[in-house]
């Protein structure tokens, strides 16, 4: 069958579902993203081993400090959500399993950030 989409949606990889590459680049920004606060991350932790918890919640506590490890837990649970789909889409078959499943791991992303804020907001400033 004859390719009906117009040139602009073949350039931009658009098919039937008008998706195209935008989940595609998006795990890969994310990726992008996560590689430099990853190594921050470990650097602190390294940085921060054999300190009491006093000092490491003085750490978390900081603005900079919060910021980034929420980037980090955004952007983590971000690509993950978008993995699982990826995976989801590819090796399970029936419509209605498939979109009940992706809905399924997004809610759990969602879920596992939100108690990763909780419990970094408690951590940091819970005194």
């Amino acid at each position: 069958m004859a390719d009906r989409r117009t040139a602009l949606a073949r350039v931009r990889g658009l098919g039937a579902a008008r998706e195209g590459v935008g989940h595609w680049w998006s795990q890969r920004v994310s990726a992008l993203l996560l590689i430099p606060l990853l190594l921050w991350f470990v650097a602190r932790l390294v940085e921060h081993t054999g300190a009491d918890h006093a000092a490491v919640t003085l750490w978390l506590g900081q603005p900079v400090t919060y910021g980034t490890l929420l980037v980090l837990l955004g952007a983590g649970f971000w690509h993950a959500a978008l993995g699982l789909q990826v995976v989801i889409e590819d090796y399970i078959h029936g419509e209605a399993l498939k979109l009940a499943l992706v809905l399924l791991a997004k809610a759990a992303c969602l879920a596992l950030f939100v108690a990763a804020f909780v419990s970094l907001t408690v951590i940091a400033f819970a005194g």
